[in-house]
């Protein structure tokens, strides 16, 4: 058996067990209470206990040679780096945020170094924090426009989790639209429109990662699913089928540190990550994975085909 397929038997079928030897995570999930014995810790910050503030801190880790996940444990905030300059994807909210900045400063990088905040949506656990970073870095501010509208219905509004305070929106700033591209250093990103989560869902194709120097192909979906309605149903599978016709992605930057049904899958995103702060010299980095990305960007359109069923369904109950 390959070194390939004995990790991900790790990840698949003993994700629990290895987070115990590796340390704090379970510990620490234990200690606080989680939601079901051996659970996975993403799980635990995304489902089982999203709305617990004190669970929600996360180290930074580096994932690729150009590549931070810089916290918390319920949103998943990226920051890509580039010889001229970084860019950051999403921002997470109030609370959060100032950790976010530490752990930005931890990884050696200078706030005033990162150029674009690309705002995969906009649900305030995403856009958040994105005023202080803002102010703090002098970065460009990217979204669609139909999300700089729900960022403007949002501010001022009382936050959503405990000691949030007041919703602060960044400066309205870039517009993106479908197609568009962002080239700085060595990165050539194309920009789509994928609605559905909301309606000026982003997804960004061609993010060049590596690993111990060789290149790789990322994607970070903004957002899957819809929010209900036949008319939001079929956008999202309009929405999935593009997203699942872009050719060559090998990595999934998950917005989230959890997705149904089985994580990233074999646990979540901070237990690939805390598996990868313990890889050993020839061992793959298990966030290369174009074989899931492959299977869940299939689920999503069959998932959606699905929702179109129900929505009909509905209706033509309603109607009766």
């Amino acid at each position: 058996m390959n070194t390939i397929k004995r990790m991900m038997m790790l990840t698949a079928a003993s994700a629990a067990a290895a987070l115990l030897l590796q340390g704090d995570f379970s510990d620490r999930a234990f200690a606080q209470g989680q939601g079901a014995a051996n659970e996975p810790y993403s799980k635990t910050c995304r489902v089982t206990r999203p709305r617990d503030n004190s669970i929600q801190n996360e180290e930074p880790t580096k994932v690729f040679d150009n590549l931070y996940l810089v916290g918390p444990c319920y949103v998943s905030v990226w920051l890509l780096t580039t010889p001229q300059g970084h860019i950051l994807f999403d921002t997470t909210q109030e609370p959060f945020v100032d950790h976010v900045i530490d752990n930005i400063k931890k990884v050696g990088i200078n706030l005033r170094d990162i150029k674009y905040i690309v705002l995969s949506h906009g649900h305030l656990d995403h856009v958040g924090g994105a005023a202080k970073i803002q102010e703090l870095s002098g970065a460009r501010v990217m979204a669609m426009a139909q999300d700089w509208d729900m960022m403007a219905a949002i501010d001022g509004k009382p936050g959503n989790r405990e000691n949030g305070g007041t919703n602060r929106m960044p400066k309205k700033d870039m517009v993106i639209k479908e197609g568009d591209h962002l080239d700085l250093g060595d990165q050539h990103l194309t920009f789509h429109w994928t609605p559905g989560h909301t309606p000026g869902v982003t997804t960004t194709e061609g993010i060049k990662v590596y690993d111990n120097g060789t290149p790789h192909t990322a994607l970070l979906m903004g957002g899957g699913g819809y929010r209900g309605g036949l008319k939001e149903a079929e956008q999202s599978l309009e929405t999935a089928k593009r997203v699942a016709a872009i050719k060559g992605v090998e990595v999934n930057l998950q917005i989230h540190s959890w997705a149904e049904p089985n994580g990233y899958p074999g646990g979540g995103v901070l237990e690939r990550a805390r598996l990868l702060k313990n890889r050993k010299p020839g061992e793959p980095n298990l966030f290369i994975d174009p074989k899931t990305w492959n299977e869940r960007a299939q689920a999503a359109v069959t998932g959606a085909e699905r929702a179109i069923e129900r929505e009909k369904a509905k209706a033509a109950g309603g109607k009766g």
